[in-house]
């Protein structure tokens, strides 16, 4: 497992304490903590060492969302708590213009332009945007609302928030979808047995009836949870858990090994699992991540009702409706074009090169409607790279065979491998990335690139990027504020004040 990091959060402080003592891959640091996994920040790689960049697609939000809560309660997040990807992947899209790749359940635009924050650079902006499924089409949720109401979850910000959350899922239901309630403390109940959306009152009743109080037994309620949606499955609907909770599990099966062989063994019976992460001060971030990419889920913070309508009701599609399981990007870059590479968030979403063609790798999951954004930060060719050329080589990039020379107008081949929700054999597609004959201005590029560009460059600020060093604040509100496009649901406009709060509490 990979390493994690807890912080101290105390009313009065400016910024996170880290503690230092390591027990079990964990930072321990008293018992009001928060856990995050560690995150090393992508370097950047010579095209003629390397040219290819592999990982999976990942459209979990959580990151955001929590980055928001910290914020906005006067303190700067942890730098573990920031996943820039996550932080990308937060925003409706509002890119029109997409190439639907083959016969993909998805699209794809990309767009080049200058770097904001080094004028020595390229950003490279690819857009995956997944076909978007009506309601009516869709096949019926069989969901399990796993509900933790121990102690811990006492406070306005958890079991309260949580039951007005589901509640709004609810009210989106349909006659032939069901929900069974499951909930742990110091022990497990079944609340209520699997219930048809028509019945909205007596899911309410349920979800209104619960109570906090007692110890942590997460292992044994992920357990009947999984018991109850073996009950109410149905070969080709929608399977799925929903996890609810600060995950501060303490009784019984806790580790997020230990819980993520259980998620993963489910996972191959079709039952998927989704994390909704609540609360201050002992949340577990990187147990809920973990155990949501293993699930096939998603891994959401709610931190407002607003975010809960969000999450459970406007995006409800992306949330429980899967179009593409495993899905894996590949790019390999022209090196007689690009002298450098660096790929921007996607650090714990890294493959192999070799595990692009083996289906028996896991990988991210897409659903309906949702918009994935990846980016690179490229030199090219006659740009200033980062390192000294090499002594015993002629040149920085590697002799191209002529029998590729009718591909040298090419600056990036992307490939990409998914599964069909049912399926276990994937699928390819792909499509070359065409250099353009002029790098045009980041201030002349689209609203989408601008914006993107502007949420990297706060997402890497705010894990103390050397990227971004010289870059302000100021600048970077300035770039969203120019990129922030209709925004119909004001998701940008928060952002730009996001940015400024981050600079105030800089000071």
């Amino acid at each position: 497992m990979s390493s994690s990091q807890i912080y101290t959060r105390t009313a009065d402080a400016a910024s996170p304490v880290r503690k230092m003592a390591h027990v079990n891959s964990y930072v321990y640091a008293g018992e009001a903590a928060e856990k995050y996994e560690k995150i090393i920040d992508n370097s950047t790689t010579q095209a003629s060492e390397k040219s290819v960049s592999t990982f999976a697609l990942d459209v979990d939000t959580s990151s955001y969302a929590n980055t928001r809560r910290f914020l906005t309660q006067g303190q700067m997040p942890p730098p573990d708590a920031v996943r820039v990807e996550e932080l990308l992947n937060y925003f409706p899209s509002e890119a029109k213009k997409s190439q639907r790749m083959d016969n993909a359940p998805f699209a794809v635009d990309y767009e080049i332009s200058s770097a904001p924050w080094n004028a020595d650079k390229v950003l490279l902006r690819v857009n995956v945007q997944a076909i978007d499924v009506s309601a009516k089409a869709a096949p019926a949720s069989h969901l399990t609302f796993l509900v933790d109401v121990s102690g811990s979850m006492n406070a306005a910000d958890k079991l309260p928030l949580v039951q007005k959350s589901l509640k709004m899922l609810v009210g989106q239901l349909r006659p032939q979808d069901t929900v069974a309630l499951v909930t742990y403390a110091g022990a497990t109940a079944v609340v209520l047995e699997p219930t048809s959306g028509a019945n909205k009152t007596k899911i309410d009743q349920a979800i209104d009836n619960l109570n906090a109080g007692g110890g942590t037994a997460g292992g044994a309620g992920l357990t009947l949870a999984y018991k109850m949606a073996h009950q109410n499955f149905v070969k080709g609907d929608i399977n799925r858990i929903l996890l609810a909770t600060d995950g501060d599990f303490n009784l019984g099966v806790s580790s997020t090994e230990e819980l993520k062989s259980i998620v993963k063994r489910e996972r191959e019976k079709g039952i998927t699992l989704s994390t909704l992460g609540f609360g201050t001060g002992n949340y577990n971030d990187a147990m809920m991540e973990q155990i949501a990419d293993v699930g096939n889920g998603n891994s959401s913070y709610i931190d407002s009702v607003r975010e809960a309508a969000k999450v459970l009701n406007d995006e409800m599609g992306s949330t429980l409706l899967t179009v593409a399981k495993d899905v894996k990007a590949q790019i390999e870059f022209n090196p007689s074009r690009v002298q450098e590479w660096r790929q921007i968030g996607y650090e714990n979403r890294q493959l192999n090169r070799e595990d692009f063609n083996n289906d028996a790798v896991d990988a991210g999951d897409i659903g309906a409607g949702k918009r994935v954004t990846v980016l690179y930060e490229l030199t090219l060719t006659g740009q200033k790279t980062s390192v000294d050329p090499l002594r015993y080589q002629d040149g920085n990039s590697v002799p191209v065979p002529p029998s590729v020379d009718e591909r040298m107008d090419e600056l990036a081949f992307v490939k990409m491998r998914w599964k069909a929700p049912e399926g276990s054999t994937s699928t390819l597609a792909s499509l070359a990335i065409v250099a353009p004959n002029r790098v045009r201005s980041f201030n002349e590029s689209s609203n989408e690139t601008q914006f993107m560009g502007a949420v990297a460059a706060f997402g890497q600020k705010l894990r103390n990027n050397p990227a971004v060093q010289k870059t302000s604040w100021d600048d970077i509100a300035s770039w969203a504020k120019n990129g922030k496009g209709a925004d119909d649901a004001g998701y940008r406009a928060e952002f730009v004040n996001l940015v400024k709060d981050a600079g105030r509490l800089s000071k």
